[in-house]
């Protein structure tokens, strides 16, 4: 059996080797693991030799290693691949491990020795001992057989891989080992996304931008971002699902802001970078992972630049509407669907471009199923209060084959069918913890905004305010004629029936939506707030169908008027936002109800003992 033991002074063999042209210049090294500890994704440790010790990270794509245990704190283990950095404004470097193998579990002790000769005996070689030196295991001298370069070159092209052929003449790196403090390096990626190019205007002047998402064959994923030239240079060479050796471009901390894939590092690429496709390959096609969100805890994601991926049960499908886009005029497809999951809550996804027409389509065609949908990469805007939106990266799956979807379609049959559902954004519970900005946070009396003419000028501010509805005027234009599939406002034909500019289409009828504004007070003052139909029927009690049929009705206590005078003097908790707004070269404020909810007066207890509770503090 062979001796469990460490290869004496490896720290200082990799720190005289720090980076090997090839995997065939790699010695032979075993050191021990000290001090593993987590960091992030990552795991943090020393590599030992008995004498000297480096530090060294353990990569996220070797994470299970560490959880299964084949890699353990005080265990040994054979590094096989590995680059050697620099620590930033130190003299020290530290050691990522990019490949290793467990060569023992956790020793009893921390192995050290000043003495030299430890060394793992290798399986295949017969051991020579001295008599005078037990413990130094010697290697068998081989044969040497002289063969011309030639020769060597041919016998390595003969019985290497396509890919590995392809590769001899250069050291590709994982994804995972790269840092902005290495130097020279290349990798081999497939292009899994590629986004358009974009023009930009700012104070140096205007330029064009384009990035694209790279993967590695470990489905490692990085952003490679090029700017102007080397936009113009490697846009039409970028093709998507194309593999790529990719060498002298930069690594930055990546900007949160604009990150699309998990990565902590983007890169950069110059027109001195080099690219080159690799011929005859196929595309290293990551399998989609998910990281789902409830629904119900969407709330902290809302109008933030992380992407969520949700997982739903598909409640509603409308038709494909045209919106016109505001930069360039230009006309997009988009469908809106509705999808519920456990929490009993549901939120519509709008779905853009190919995915209304064509995945939105499907989705249309077999409704009446209710299909579940898996949904990756969507943004979260605050739309009716939550809302999502697909954007050029996202994938959805129909009834995949994941565990999350089974379960639910297993809650959907047996509870979830017939089981009453609210819209997230319908304003929140005030004891949930979801993270909703709900009527609970934020919370400030009527003066503090209409003393303020300057809020709402640079973007919407939010509040939450407590007040009653002290009047309606029942003379108001309370409701628009909209269309029953885009909710859009309709237009009567002539003759008869209804078209929807939106739509591009005539209807026979149409529904009556609330567009009313109301004059709020509370104990600081008053202020008049738009209102609009969702939250205006939890007001007036009604649709504004029905109130329109009370409407048609004469009488001396003429029922219209009364259902309006009793929505009145009841206590409600509003969320609003407020913007400005110019009118006759004028600027107004704005206030819009985004929900409203009854007040709970448990609540506002609990929530005015807080209040004291801080102020005694």
């Amino acid at each position: 059996m062979a001796a469990k033991s460490i290869t004496p002074d490896g720290v200082s063999t990799l720190l005289a080797n720090p980076s090997p042209d090839s995997l065939s210049d790699l010695p032979d090294i075993v050191v021990q693991i000290v001090d593993l500890k987590p960091s992030g994704n990552r795991y943090m440790f020393s590599a030992s030799d008995g004498k000297k010790k480096l530090r060294a990270i353990l990569p996220s794509n070797m994470y299970s290693e560490v959880l299964s245990g084949n890699i353990q704190n005080l265990g040994l283990v054979r590094i096989l691949d590995y680059t050697l950095n620099d620590i930033p404004n130190k003299s020290e470097k530290y050691l990522i491990v990019t490949k290793c193998e467990p060569v023992s579990p956790a020793l009893e002790m921390e192995i050290k020795s000043e003495e030299p000769g430890i060394l793992l005996k290798p399986k295949e070689e017969v051991g020579l001992k001295s008599e005078g030196d037990a413990g130094i295991v010697l290697k068998q001298k081989q044969e040497v057989v002289t063969k011309s370069a030639a020769q060597i070159l041919n016998d390595q092209h003969r019985n290497s891989a396509p890919a590995a052929r392809m590769a001899m003449t250069r050291r590709v790196r994982p994804l995972v080992s790269l840092n902005p403090y290495q130097g020279n390096w290349t990798i081999k990626v497939s292009v899994t996304n590629k986004g358009n190019m974009r023009t930009y205007k700012n104070a140096r002047g205007e330029g064009c931008v384009f990035n694209v998402e790279l993967t590695d064959e470990e489905g490692t994923q990085i952003q490679a971002t090029m700017f102007n030239d080397a936009a113009r240079k490697f846009y039409d060479r970028f093709v998507l699902g194309k593999v790529y050796y990719i060498s002298k471009g930069t690594l930055k901390v990546a900007n949160k802001q604009f990150k699309t894939v998990q990565n902590d590092y983007e890169m950069t690429l110059n027109e001195n970078s080099e690219v080159e496709e690799v011929a005859g390959e196929a595309s290293f096609v990551p399998e989609t992972k998910f990281s789902f969100v409830q629904i119900d805890q969407l709330g902290p994601y809302v109008n933030k630049s992380e992407l969520v991926d949700v997982i739903g049960v598909v409640k509603n499908v409308s038709s494909t509407m045209s919106i016109r886009r505001k930069s360039d005029n230009e006309s997009i497809p988009k469908r809106d669907i509705t999808i519920a999951d456990e929490t009993k809550k549901t939120v519509v996804v709008s779905l853009w471009n190919d995915l209304a027409t064509n995945t939105g389509q499907d989705l249309l065609d077999i409704a009446d199923q209710s299909p579940v949908v898996a949904i990756k990469s969507l943004r979260v805007g605050d739309f009716q209060g939550v809302s999502l939106s697909t954007i050029s990266k996202s994938v959805i799956l129909v009834n995949p084959d994941v565990p999350e979807a089974k379960k639910l379609r297993s809650w959907y049959e047996s509870e979830g069918k017939d089981a009453s559902m609210d819209s997230v954004g319908s304003g929140s519970s005030p004891t949930s913890n979801n993270g909703i900005r709900s009527v609970y946070t934020d919370r400030v009396p009527l003066a503090h905004i209409t003393s303020d003419q300057s809020l709402g000028e640079t973007k919407p501010a939010f509040f939450s305010v407590r007040g009653y509805i002290s009047f309606i005027k029942p003379d108001q234009a309370m409701w628009y004629r909209a269309c029953k599939t885009c909710n859009k406002k309709v237009t009567e034909n002539i003759g008869s029936g209804y078209w929807c500019e939106g739509c591009q289409k005539s209807d026979e009828q149409c529904s009556l939506r609330y567009i009313m504004v109301a004059k709020v007070c509370d104990t600081s003052g008053e202020a008049f707030f738009s209102v609009f139909n969702q939250e205006a029927e939890k007001i007036v009690g009604c649709s504004a169908d029905a109130l329109d049929d009370l409407k048609s009705q004469e009488g001396e206590d003429n029922p219209y008027n009364l259902k309006l005078k009793q929505a009145t003097w009841v206590p409600h908790l509003f969320r609003v936002s407020v913007t400005q707004n110019e009118y006759n070269n004028e600027k107004r404020q704005r206030i819009t109800v985004r929900a409203v909810v009854p007040v709970d007066f448990a609540a506002e207890s609990r929530m005015m003992l807080e209040e004291i509770s801080k102020m005694r503090a």
